[in-house]
């Protein structure tokens, strides 16, 4: 028997990635995109194959460049967003055979989402025009004239957000789109922040639109409205008597009487700790209710990986009858797929097992379900789901990966409940190097720390960590307080007061490692992204049982934090104070203020690009580290790069990312 290759940076790759599955409104047919690195770039074309029968998935588009696809109603066009330098631009192909023809013709700019309405005449379609100045034609003119680029002028607070970039004033509107003349005339342009929610009524004479239109719409979500447009006459109605706060995922029933969406009482929006429920509300008397809340469960418990799609919203589809709803829950580092009557009662599991499952779209009849199945040792794979009363049934269409699994020597994580400092239980994996890796004698162990903070580590294919287990090393990974998929209450726990109960459970983390034969106690290392890299510096202000660390796109100091973020936190609000005149609960929680404690060695990573967790919290590390004569190393990734950058990157770059961290621990965990 041929041995198993060890996983390497290199190895990214060989990694295919699918997602956005769709099925057909009849249920023969499912769509998917599949993406793969191809001299050198990343490479995404679509993909389309049976729900029956012995064929095999063949591919539709050749582009490279072309991504959500969506089915007409009559199963005789998929229409798909084709990217380019200027933009992106909507394309249909026919089913039938033929080459894809462009759709539309909007100025550069940016599509965020379309669908098709039920009598497919039309699609409706977020679209957002960038802005004259900062257009690549306007740049192709400034090199003529050899003039500057323009400068970023704004009077909003809105204006930038992280893998998007700056976007001034200009905002995502919805736009009707003529499905034969690709002519398009714009019915929605009041949302503030451009992001909002819509779907069509099942007739097609309707859309509703959950939007937020109030000019303080980026801190205070309570105004978040559903309003209802005619297509015909354009006239908007607002749904009465809909609580307060934010509402997302909105979907309207089959049967015409119901919408649903994901959404919570109250303003929270940056860090909510709250969790996400599902309302629902009659089409035309609104009367919204949550038919969750008594039921401790969030709709958007992600659960982080840097393989596939991570699914961030929230994910609702309705039965055929209108009767029931399915929707996707994050639990224990799981994701599963539940049903819910409309009138409330009970969660009813559909899926179960140690995996991630994720819903693409459901056929007209809703008994067959497009969907993602993926596990700790299988990056995620397309899959139909038939939908039963107590159960879905499962068949796999896509095997992108089945024999690069085969060929290689997968670590295996085992799950672990240990009990924090004041009794909290805390879940952890523990993923022990395969038996092929190298230099196990040394027992050296990393312990991964999540970011978010607010999001859930689980069974999800990881190839950081597996590279990392193939290189000897012993990965520990956990959800310590501030994780979702655990209850309210122990998401809720580090509201204003990070590196206080996620201490204690880091600690208590660290000391079973410490415990554990199969570690050695002193050759150990502490990584982390994101919130994780505000962990790691808060462990290494606070302790020096770590023998190097890895700071990823951190969080170092809240204080300067507050004003260089793309998402402001409101005053007194998620964190207490504010940023100019109280900041002393934000330098209480800052790592920073620490730094005259550290002696651990520390590689610090950031992008250049990145809007949400500013390159200025590391090189305020980096600066403390090399002031105080500290060992560090700081690795500065180009403007291109975002703060999702380890996750959907450029190839070249995620790989030399990968080669830094093990060079790293190489050379500190001897």
């Amino acid at each position: 028997m041929a041995t198993k290759k060890l996983i390497t940076p290199e190895e990214l790759d060989n990694l295919i990635s699918v997602g956005n599955p769709q099925i057909s409104p009849d249920g023969a047919q499912i769509l998917y995109t599949r993406k793969c690195v191809k001299d050198g770039v990343n490479n995404t074309t679509i993909w389309v194959a049976p729900t029956k029968g012995p064929k095999k998935p063949r591919k539709l588009t050749t582009s490279g460049k072309d991504g959500m696809p969506r089915w007409s109603p009559d199963n005789s066009q998929v229409a798909f967003l084709r990217s380019s330098e200027s933009g992106s631009q909507i394309y249909t192909i026919d089913m039938e055979g033929g080459e894809a023809q462009q759709l539309t013709n909007f100025p550069e700019g940016t599509i965020n989402e379309f669908t098709w309405s039920p009598t497919g005449g039309c699609l409706a379609v977020s679209y957002r025009q960038t802005e004259e100045p900062y257009t690549n034609a306007a740049a192709e003119k400034r090199k003529d004239t050899k003039e500057s680029d323009p400068p970023v002028i704004t009077e909003s607070a809105w204006y930038r957000l992280d893998g998007d970039g700056y976007f001034g004033h200009a905002r995502f509107q919805l736009f009707l789109v003529d499905s034969t003349t690709g002519k398009h005339n714009n019915i929605w342009s009041k949302d503030t922040m451009g992001f909002f929610s819509y779907c069509w009524s099942p007739t097609g004479h309707k859309i509703a639109i959950a939007t937020n239109t109030s000019k303080n719409a980026l801190t205070d979500s309570k105004p978040t409205k559903v309003v209802i447009h005619e297509v015909t006459s354009g006239k908007n109605k607002v749904l009465p008597n809909c609580t307060k706060g934010p509402k997302d995922a909105i979907a309207w029933s089959p049967n015409g009487k119901y919408l649903a969406w994901a959404g919570r009482e109250g303003d929270e929006s940056t860090y909510s700790t709250e969790n996400l429920e599902l309302y629902v509300a009659s089409a035309t008397e609104g009367n919204a209710k949550s038919i969750t809340h008594t039921i401790d469960r969030c709709l958007m418990a992600v659960t982080l990986s840097d393989t596939g799609e991570v699914a961030f919203g929230s994910q609702i589809r309705w039965s055929g009858d209108s009767k029931n709803l399915l929707v996707k829950i994050g639990w224990h580092g799981e994701e599963q797929i539940c049903c819910i009557q409309r009138t409330g009662g009970k969660l009813k599991l559909l899926t179960s097992g140690n995996a991630i499952h994720s819903m693409g779209n459901s056929s007209n009849d809703g008994k067959t379900l497009a969907m993602m199945i993926g596990s700790a040792t299988a990056p995620p794979e397309i899959y139909i789901g038939k939908v039963g009363t107590n159960k879905i049934t499962t068949q796999q269409v896509s095997f992108e990966n089945t024999d690069w699994c085969k060929q290689h020597a997968l670590a295996t994580p085992k799950e672990k409940w240990i009990t924090s400092k004041d009794n909290t239980k805390i879940h952890c994996w523990i993923m022990r190097p395969p038996t092929e890796a190298k230099n196990r004698a040394s027992k050296p162990a990393v312990l991964q720390i999540h970011g978010g903070p607010h999001c859930q580590y689980g069974w999800m294919f990881f190839h950081e960590f597996q590279c990392l287990a193939s290189a000897g090393y012993t990965v520990i990974y956990c959800n310590p307080r501030g994780s979702k998929g655990y209850g309210r209450e122990h998401c809720d726990a580090i509201r204003n007061d990070w590196g206080g109960a996620d201490w204690i459970d880091m600690q208590a983390v660290t000391l079973m490692m410490q415990k554990d034969k199969s570690i050695n106690a002193k050759n150990m290392g502490v990584m982390g992204g994101s919130y994780g890299g505000y962990m790691t510096n808060w462990i290494v202000g606070h302790t020096n049982e770590f023998r190097g660390a890895i700071t990823d796109r951190c969080v170092s100091n809240l204080v300067s934090m507050g004003g260089n973020s793309d998402f402001a936190d409101k005053e007194d609000g998620y964190f207490g104070g504010n940023f100019w005149s109280r900041p002393e609960d934000r330098w209480r929680q800052s790592p920073i203020a620490h730094f005259g404690n550290v002696e651990t060695p520390m590689l610090i990573i950031h992008s250049e690009g990145d809007l949400r967790c500013n390159i200025e919290q590391s090189e305020q590390v980096f600066a403390a580290l090399k002031l105080r004569d500290i060992e560090a190393r700081f690795v500065r990734y180009p403007r291109s790069t975002s703060h999702g950058f380890s996750r959907g990157g450029a190839p070249d770059l995620r790989k030399h990312r990968l080669n830094e961290i093990l060079s790293w621990w190489k050379r500190q965990l001897k």
